[in-house]
């Protein structure tokens, strides 16, 4: 390889044979973007979970003299707020929230709409036919209007925002399970479990649900991201979690007002939720290449 740039993956195929990647590693490891974004993603996690505690400033410790600070002119590194918040605490715990909110929704989703998909499918018939024409019926309502809804009726914070978002986002799982469900019980192995007497409970989640992993892990990163922007704008328009406790959508709204003379509160929430989203993106986009083998064929 002299006179050519060797990279990571070029001395990982060049490894012994039992210590190379795995196929499905090594398709994820040439998305240069999801790599990328797995980056991105650990760094915010770890920020998120560390950064509040490590700060110079709480993100409710209020500086009177330092009251619009702008970012890297003081003692408050990314800027604070009218109240002289320390804008850095504040999006870090907002990044926790955040998340907390985008991956508990996740997690949640993924286990309505896998139950759902895997029962729907593997029953068929007319019961399978009414779980999913209920599901139709529900996809049918936009979003974010079901989601305004709900979090206007109910009392907003954490749990409540999580179940809220996750009631919005579990009809997808279903229908990718339902599809996949379909074609694999028509296979020999499922027949083969049938005739050595497996029950249907075993079956369904035994033998079928762990053979549609791949879909639901696409499907699953894509959810965190939209639960994040969901949490983010019924939070800006003042239904989601609730001052002093920060998000970055609660952010967002409180920092419309000063947009000509503080444009910095605006832009800095507005950035982590671009950033986060987008890498959840790639990853979800790399998930999605590296569990397709036909990509090797590309």
């Amino acid at each position: 390889m002299s006179g050519e740039a060797v990279t990571a993956l070029d001395i990982l195929e060049e490894a012994p044979r039992g210590r190379r990647l795995s196929p499905t590693l090594r398709r994820f490891l040439r998305h240069r973007l999801a790599v990328l974004g797995v980056f991105v993603i650990v760094f915010l996690v770890l920020a998120c979970a560390a950064g509040p505690y490590l700060a110079s400033y709480g993100h409710l410790q209020l500086d009177m003299r330092h009251r619009f600070q702008p970012p890297f002119a003081g003692p408050h590194l990314l800027g604070s707020d009218e109240l002289g918040r320390d804008q850095l605490a504040r999006l870090l715990m907002a990044g926790r929230i955040s998340l907390t909110i985008g991956l508990a929704a996740m997690v949640i989703s993924v286990a309505v709409g896998s139950v759902v998909g895997v029962v729907a499918g593997f029953l068929g018939g007319a019961v399978g036919g009414v779980v999913m024409r209920l599901v139709d019926a529900i996809l049918c309502f936009p979003a974010i209007f079901l989601l305004l809804t709900l979090a206007a009726l109910i009392s907003p914070n954490i749990v409540t925002i999580t179940l809220i978002i996750a009631l919005t986002a579990w009809m997808e799982v279903a229908r990718i399970v339902y599809g996949q469900i379909r074609a694999l019980r028509e296979m020999d192995f499922v027949a083969a479990a049938v005739a050595a007497g497996s029950t249907p409970l075993r079956i369904m989640f035994r033998e079928l649900l762990p053979n549609v992993t791949g879909p639901i892990i696409v499907a699953a990163t894509l959810i965190v991201a939209r639960g994040i922007l969901l949490e983010s704008y019924v939070s800006y328009l003042g239904y989601g979690i609730q001052p002093p406790v920060p998000s970055w959508g609660n952010m967002l709204e409180k920092a419309q007002q000063y947009l000509t003379t503080a444009p910095w509160l605006a832009i800095l929430p507005g950035v982590m939720i671009t950033l986060t989203v987008a890498s959840i993106n790639f990853v979800g986009d790399g998930l999605r290449d590296a569990l397709d083998p036909r990509s090797d064929q590309r």
